[in-house]
């Protein structure tokens, strides 16, 4: 049997739904439920001639091991895994690109809600190493709330070398250390960029902060020495953003 996958979450299976429905196999619906979200989920599986299974709360609390479903799980083909090809081809179509690059973030959730804010803020493309990296699976599609659907997610198999091949396509990288001496606000961010984040808790690894242009960091005036990743790479990113929208 070929691979699989589940789906769970309405944004999740909502996306996959209209923009790849080829890829769902057969839905499985909570029974007795009249949702807005939900009856929008089986109106596009009918429409696109998806098998739909109405069944008990239990039966999908099983199926999503206990992650939270919101009364709807599906069975799809795997999405294409990207690769160095699709974002030479992100560079090479795209001017001034945006890029976030996540330097070993293993949290699935972190992966997931890192998605979320990098497609809310225009990024054109998500790049993680392919070993040591949370993937796309079930836990981050439903934490991304449709944004994995949207945004590429590029899996590299040399992470410094991907830096290295995006500097020669004119690329700034900046990453993030908490031992960087220069404050995010006090840098300039304009053109084509790409923003590094390290790893929860050890941060960037030795050769990839050795390969970016710049490193800054957060200002921290409270007692916690750092923030979550999802929340840090929010905030850098929306620096950008706003630096971005003054050029």
């Amino acid at each position: 049997m070929a691979q699989q996958e589940l789906i769970y979450g309405m944004h999740a299976l909502s996306a996959v739904l209209s923009r790849e429905p080829e890829r769902v196999i057969e839905v499985f619906v909570a029974k007795g439920r009249d949702d807005e979200r939900l009856n929008k989920i089986i109106n596009l599986a009918r429409k696109n001639g998806i098998s739909l299974n109405f069944c008990h709360r239990k039966t999908l609390d099983d199926k999503a091991k206990g992650e939270q479903h919101q009364g709807v799980v599906a069975r799809a083909k795997p999405a294409k895994i990207l690769n160095e090809s699709d974002l030479d081809n992100i560079l090479q179509t795209t001017d001034n690109a945006f890029l976030l690059v996540l330097d070993g973030v293993t949290d699935p959730h972190n992966l997931g809600a890192c998605l979320r804010t990098a497609e809310a803020a225009g990024v054109n493309a998500v790049v993680v190493p392919k070993d040591k990296s949370a993937t796309l699976s079930p836990v981050v599609r439903k934490v991304a709330c449709g944004a994995a659907e949207v945004i590429p997610l590029i899996q590299v198999t040399n992470l410094s070398r991907t830096i290295k091949h995006m500097q020669s396509e004119n690329v700034w990288v900046v990453g993030t250390a908490g031992e960087a001496t220069q404050s995010l606000y006090a840098s300039s961010y304009k053109g084509a960029i790409a923003l590094v984040m390290g790893a929860e808790g050890k941060g960037m690894r030795r050769l990839t902060r050795e390969n970016c242009d710049e490193l800054v960091k957060l200002p921290m005036a409270g007692t916690v020495s750092s923030l979550n990743v999802s929340v840090a790479t929010g905030i850098c990113l929306y620096e950008l953003v706003r630096q971005r929208s003054l050029a």
